[in-house]
């Protein structure tokens, strides 16, 4: 019954604006995608519901990947069957920090020195990065942001990949101003971590919601003391955070609510989105393509969003950056054992 209702309401939704699309061709799209990302729903009225904004979206895909002139291309992902408003609301949670860095063992600036530094860098293939994970509809981004950063100072010091618990940071890091579900801030991970340590991923897993706090139940990855401090990155300064980078992997905080992103599959994002800040994701590298500069982001919207979860975006001169990517860059320092540092730093 829904398919039937599903074409004739779609065709009168549509309307002449995009008469070149037969209603059944909308119809076997939405159900190859529901097959495709295993999506089930409740009844009729949600059906109908996802079937019109997949309907949009595929619009807004399609008239995007039709500009010669975008260095990018969007697909259907997994929130193809959300609105924009939905998807902001489900998948976005970074909070800027009232005070930067709060309480934290604050160690300096970390300053460009002008050295020279590598052509490209990525430290997925130095093995300092773990899988892409999936946040799913949890505001939760800050703690996979933060887990990433410590994932790869910790692998450097010691020579051991280890997947961490965002879940112990979404149930137990409320001291330190954070939100579980409803947002945070990576300083905040990074304080109650080397305050507390942070156990395995295999030993306390992900949930997707707020819960009552484990800590210490599980295995730990990461023991407290070995966490000695935090840096935040020359503001706007793109030297700066090509430098910090080519270090370890480093924390950053971008605008992530334009559709580009809610559909990005692949290639270099170019002036897409905006400066207010909404997402922690983390900076695994940069390079080039086909004589574009370009960033290297982990997202953590699972291996079917962007580049088998990974994307691209602009790189270029001081300021902003794209998507505010320059903005607020942190990273944490790790050490082998509590109370000897690893980390090689430039400090104002």
């Amino acid at each position: 019954m829904w398919r039937s209702l599903a074409k004739v309401s779609v065709a009168a939704w549509a309307g002449v604006a995009w008469a070149q699309a037969e209603p059944s061709d909308l119809v076997r799209k939405f159900e190859d995608f529901v097959r495709d990302f295993g999506k089930a729903y409740p009844d009729e009225a949600e059906y109908q519901a996802r079937f019109a904004a997949f309907v949009e979206n595929l619009r807004y895909i399609e008239a995007e990947n039709s500009k010669s002139t975008n260095r990018y291309t969007l697909g259907l992902t997994a929130f193809a069957d959300m609105t924009r408003d939905e998807f902001r609301t489900s998948y976005l949670g970074y909070r800027a920090p009232a005070r930067a860095w709060g309480d934290a063992a604050y160690l300096g600036a970390f300053k460009a020195s002008n050295s020279s530094l590598p052509a490209s860098v990525d430290w997925r293939q130095k093995g300092a990065v773990t899988d892409v994970k999936n946040q799913a509809q949890c505001g939760s981004c800050w703690a996979f942001s933060t887990t990433g950063a410590l994932e790869g100072a910790y692998q450097i010091a010691t020579g051991k990949l280890v997947s961490l618990s965002e879940q112990q940071l979404v149930d137990c890091a409320q001291s330190f101003g954070e939100q579980g579900c409803n947002g945070g801030m990576m300083d905040g991970g990074f304080q109650y971590v080397a305050k507390n340590g942070l156990d395995t991923e295999e030993s306390y897993g992900y949930k997707a919601k707020t819960g009552i706090c484990k800590a210490s139940s599980g295995a730990m990855g990461i023991p407290a003391g070995s966490v000695t401090g935090f840096h935040d990155v020359k503001k706007n300064d793109e030297q700066a955070l090509m430098e910090a980078v080519s270090k370890q992997p480093v924390s950053i905080a971008i605008e992530a609510d334009q559709s580009v992103f809610q559909f990005y599959k692949g290639g270099v994002l170019t002036g897409a989105c905006g400066t207010k800040l909404d997402h922690g994701v983390l900076l695994v590298g940069y390079g080039s393509e086909n004589g574009q500069d370009y960033w290297i982001m982990k997202n953590s919207w699972g291996p079917s969003w962007g580049e088998k979860g990974f994307g691209k975006l602009l790189r270029g001169p001081s300021g902003e950056g794209e998507c505010g990517i320059q903005m607020d860059p942190s990273f944490p320092v790790v050490t082998a054992a509590p109370g000897v540092p690893t980390s090689v730093i430039n400090l104002v």
